[in-house]
């Protein structure tokens, strides 16, 4: 699947603390109705037949509303499920090695924080970089804080898309505005909504206003 910059816009990024007793593939659904662009499957706690089974269900929802579905870290798996693409940090698998397992056609995001780690990350064939953490997030541990200035550097010395992450919600998205990226990455905007359907549609009016 070849990327396309818009679908980068509203980017979700799953988290199972907020489910309850719902099922994954019903929120990531609501999300999607709701006007997310893309998801990412990103599942710390499930293995095996478990975690490939709700992958499955994740992944048939984003093929049936034409969404890119995207994994978290683990290119064997992403390449087992036939997965739209991956996305691995500065501590995962090499991104030329990611590459390389992954093909051409499929999507390879890439986490940056500085100029040099984006533009190794392009050279080595990713397509989109995230960037962040934009604001303070408890999402993911020992996150820290991206100068803001940071954000717009690397969006201008890079020619692939770049998306903002970490901390991002309703209240703070246009605080982005002017750093020309392609969009956000989200996780508890999204997923910790009451009304998820409601909810992202209430960001992607925003993050369409800040694109």
């Amino acid at each position: 699947m070849k990327l396309q910059r818009e679908a980068l816009r509203l980017y979700a990024i799953t988290d199972r603390t907020w489910l309850g007793q719902r099922e994954l593939a019903k929120d990531v659904e609501a999300a999607i109705l709701g006007g997310a662009t893309m998801i990412q499957y990103r599942e710390k706690t499930l293995s095996g037949d478990a975690f490939m089974e709700e992958a499955c269900k994740v992944r048939d929802i984003c093929r049936r509303y034409g969404v890119p579905f995207i994994l978290n870290d683990r290119v064997e798996l992403a390449l087992a499920l036939d997965a739209d693409g991956v996305h691995v940090g500065q501590k995962d698998m090499e991104v030329s090695k990611a590459r390389a397992l992954l093909g051409p056609d499929k999507i390879l995001g890439v986490s940056a924080r500085t100029v040099e780690q984006a533009v190794t990350a392009e050279q080595n064939g990713a397509d989109y970089l995230g960037v962040g953490a934009v604001f303070h997030t408890g999402t993911k541990e020992n996150a820290k804080d991206l100068p803001r200035e940071m954000l717009g550097k690397i969006s201008h010395a890079v020619s692939i898309p770049v998306v903002a992450i970490g901390g991002i919600t309703s209240s703070n998205i246009l605080e982005l505005k002017g750093n020309e990226i392609a969009g956000v990455a989200v996780v508890s905007a999204v997923f910790a909504c009451s009304d998820i359907e409601k909810g992202t549609r209430e960001l992607r009016a925003k993050a369409d206003e800040l694109i």
